[in-house]
């Protein structure tokens, strides 16, 4: 059934690729495997297995704001559409502010 919840999955496909590095299709899988029978989504992972491997792990707020992030990301996948966030949950939990002020400082 296409519906806006197919566009918040597509978002957090593509965040988490961006997130990873690389096509999240495994982990993607691996969060679908383990789903209980309830619409409660919870996954407890390390931030550094979801991170791209290239790249240093962040620290302190930094690190806060991408698991922040990442949670974000991570309920756009639930596989019950009716459990998802809307876009527009997702785009005011991303608009906090703190989150760009740490983010912005990665960039310089």
């Amino acid at each position: 059934e296409i519906n806006e919840k197919c566009d918040v999955y597509s978002f957090g496909v593509l965040a988490l690729e961006i997130i990873m590095g690389k096509h999240p299709g495994d982990l993607i899988s691996s969060l679908s495997s383990s789903l209980p029978s309830s619409s409660t989504f919870t996954t407890h992972m390390p931030l550094n297995n979801v991170l791209d491997q290239r790249l240093s792990l962040p620290t302190n707020k930094v690190a806060s704001d991408v698991l922040s992030i990442a949670k974000i990301t991570i309920a756009c996948l639930h596989t019950i559409p009716h459990s998802r966030p809307t876009m527009k949950q997702v785009s005011h939990d991303l608009s906090i502010p703190c989150v760009w002020q740490s983010l912005h400082t990665l960039s310089h």
